[in-house]
């Protein structure tokens, strides 16, 4: 799960997606990470946190890190949440196989169209929304 700076979204991407997985007993690697390095090692954005609290799940053991090359041999996929997330992880690939494991997260739910997920950082009401779309697509990703 890859956003800008790895403290709105793609925290509640990795934590929604951590607690589908637990609860269907799949044994996946989740994470998350950034394109940009401004909040490394921080805590995710209090906002996340506290959304995602009020649907029991904790993201508070998370901390920011920067989206690296390495990722894409760690990773079978690899979620952005908006176009220009997924331009910058795309300039980082090496070869064809790294692209297409590239892919907007909302095109789980909108099959081709594009569709970037709201970043919330200047919108304190935002974050419900987001939580929302991102809980669909990843309800996508766990349907057999």
């Amino acid at each position: 799960m890859v956003c800008l700076g790895n403290i709105c979204r793609s925290p509640l991407a990795e934590g929604i997606l951590k607690h589908k997985v637990e609860q269907h007993g799949l044994d996946w690697h989740v994470d998350s990470a950034g394109t940009g390095n401004w909040h490394v090692g921080e805590l995710p954005d209090h906002r996340s946190i506290a959304t995602a609290r009020q649907y029991d799940i904790d993201i508070t053991y998370q901390r920011a890190r920067q989206f690296r090359v390495a990722d894409f041999e760690h990773f079978d996929r690899i979620f952005v949440m908006d176009t220009q997330n997924y331009r910058d992880v795309l300039r980082l690939a090496q070869n064809d196989a790294q692209r297409e494991k590239v892919k907007l997260i909302l095109d789980l739910t909108h099959p081709g169209e594009n569709r970037s997920v709201p970043d919330p950082y200047w919108d304190d009401d935002g974050f419900e929304h987001v939580f929302q779309l991102l809980d669909a697509a990843c309800g996508k990703l766990i349907q057999p």
